[in-house]
This record gives C-alpha cells, structure tokens and sequence, in this order.
C-alpha cells in the first residue's frame, strides 16, 4: 500500500481516537456531577436530584443547557481578553492530559491493530506535569482578570497551593521511576501485566498515598479546595463567572478528577490489566474490551472515593493545607524516595559477609 495512504488512514483513526476519548471525558464531566449529587444524598439520607428523567438520570443535561441558555456577564472593569481566555485554558489543559492514558491494549479493526493510546511518548509522565502545571494559568488568568479581590485572592492561593503539592507529587513518582526505568506510561502498564511483577502498588504504597493526597490538592478538592472556599472567599476565582464560562471551570474540575483517576489506576493498579485473568487466551478485540472495563472500574472506585473524602472531612484551613505540602508531605516523599534507592542498590550490589 502506498505510504501516503497509510499515513492518512494513521492519521484518521487518530482523529476518531482524540474525539472518542474527548467526548467520552466530557460525558463523564457531565454525569460525575450527577454522581456527586446522588453521593452527597447518599452520605446525607435524602433522595438527591430525581425530578427531570428516569431516577433524575436527565439532571446533567438539564444543568449543561441552563449554563448554555444563561446570560453571558462580563464586569465592566474586567480584562475581557483574559476573562474569556481564563475558562478556555483551564478546559483546554484538562483534556491535553488524556492524550498520553492508554485506555487499553489494541483493537484489530479492518485488518489494521489499532492502539487505543493517542500518543504513547517515552516522556508520557513529564508531558501530564508540564500540562496540569499549565491549567494553574486557567486559574490564575480567571481571578486576575475579573477584577475582584475575593478572585483574585483565590487566583493566588490556588497557585500556592499547586506549587506545594505538584513537589511531593513529584518526588513520589521519582520513586516509581526507580522501578520501572521508564516514563512511559504504556511501558509502566505492561510491566505490571507482567506475570513476575505484581502491580505497583505493592512496591510503592507510601509513594501512592502521597500522590493521592497531591491529586485531591491539584484537583481543588475537598479538603483542598481552598481557592473555592465559598465561606471565605465567596465563591473563590470563578466568583464573577456565569454562563458556559463558568462550566468550562467546573467541568474543568471534573474532567481533571477523571483523568487523575485514569493516571493513579495507570501507574499503581495496573491500568487495563483485569486482576487474575489471562487476557492473552482471548481475542485480541475482547481482550481490548475487557482491559478498558477493567481500567473503568478502577477509575469509577477512584472518583467515588474523591466524592466520599468530599462529604466526609472539613475543609483545612490555609496555613494547614501549607504546612501539611511542605513539612509533611515534601520530607515523606523524599524519605520514600531514597529508602527506595538504597534497597534497588542493595538488589543490583548485595552486601557480602
């Protein structure tokens, strides 16, 4: 076949890949937020939303056409520019971050093996930072060019706030990295698919608890959603937001948990690998579906547990959630980070009496 014409068919089953997965976390935005209602009914025994639709099941779409239907406010005093920018940012660098997931192994379609990762880059780990580091502007750009003060200094302790915790997010992966010898998040998956590796979370469990903590404080997530503190700040850095600009933020939020979700299944609990089953004694297609299952269920277990902690623990207050980064967490991360290199010493050079 000519290689001009295997290029576009690469490129076309790309595009279907980036529009599947972009949809797929926007349905998933969407409906987590009915999730996080029903939850908070659960945990606080009343019925949640159940009016529009079967059991409410229509709710959140309900909510997506009054945010479209609302009108569109801009402050006087705003810098229009970066007002509109702020929220297209933020929902921009949530969905870039799903580009490096691998949502399974490979589907055999038309005779071509399609792999169901957009880009499987041998920095994959690095690429997710330096994207989520770039939705911190989002927040930034949002409360500065409102104009007001509660924004503004939402804006600013949202920022201080990623800088604290993306360092013991970091330091914790260093020692995963020890591990694996790789970054590539595809390369991490399969070696715990590996039957002589068990998944990471075995070898790293402080490392996990560390870089859960961090993803509740990078997703503003209770009891890390200071920039959202509506007791004290009124309504953090989206105070003067309304309209669709107002659910790129929220939706924002959402798909941020989602993907961090997928990201922590990724690297700890085996990605797609399906525990105690041998997907290679199927066909490769239902193999493919039985790994993005598997990955699904992790990823619904980790969304849950984000919406529990949300109605469950009281929010810190802000000189607790720094010292709880930088004298807690930071000094944690880097005592598992050389307890781990000494023991891969020890194996690689074993101590002879």
């Amino acid at each position: 076949m000519n290689i001009l014409v295997i290029d576009w068919l690469i490129f076309a089953e790309k595009l279907v890949l980036i529009a599947v997965i972009i949809f797929s976390s926007l349905g998933v935005a969407l409906y987590t937020t009915f999730a996080e209602r029903k939850v908070a009914a659960i945990l606080q025994d009343r019925p949640g939303p159940n009016r529009a639709g079967p059991f409410g099941l229509l709710q959140p779409l309900a909510d997506g056409v009054k945010l479209f239907t609302k009108e569109e406010i801009i402050p006087n005093a705003a810098n229009k520019f970066l007002f509109i920018l702020g929220p297209g940012l933020a929902m921009t660098a949530a969905l870039m971050t799903c580009a490096v997931v691998p949502w399974g192994n490979k589907l055999e379609l038309f005779g071509r093996t399609i792999a169901l990762q957009i880009a499987d880059i041998n920095i994959g780990i690095l690429y997710v930072f330096a994207v989520v580091s770039m939705g911190v502007y989002g927040i930034m750009i949002g409360g500065w060019a409102s104009n007001n003060k509660f924004s503004l200094m939402a804006a600013l302790r949202g920022a201080s706030q990623a800088i604290s915790y993306e360092l013991a997010m970091g330091m914790s992966l260093i020692s995963l990295l020890f591990l694996t010898g790789s970054l590539s998040l595809k390369t991490i998956v399969e070696q715990q698919i590996n039957n002589s590796h068990f998944w990471n979370i075995i070898y790293q469990p402080v490392g996990f608890i560390i870089f859960f903590i961090c993803a509740l404080a990078e997703c503003n997530r209770t009891p890390f959603d200071l920039p959202e503190a509506e007791n004290e700040l009124n309504f953090g850095y989206h105070q003067e937001y309304s309209s669709m600009k107002l659910g790129f933020y929220l939706f924002s939020e959402y798909i941020n948990m989602f993907i961090s979700s997928a990201i922590m299944a990724t690297m700890f609990f085996g990605g797609y690998d399906m525990p105690f089953v041998d997907e290679s004694k199927f066909d490769p297609n239902i193999a493919a579906i039985i790994g993005i299952v598997a990955l699904m269920v992790k990823v619904v277990i980790f969304i849950f547990v984000f919406m529990w902690i949300r109605w469950t623990i009281p929010r810190f207050r802000y000189d607790q959630l720094m010292d709880l980064g930088w004298k807690k967490l930071l000094p944690l991360a880097l005592a598992n980070m050389l307890i781990t290199a000494f023991f891969i010493l020890l194996q690689s050079n074993p101590i002879k009496f």
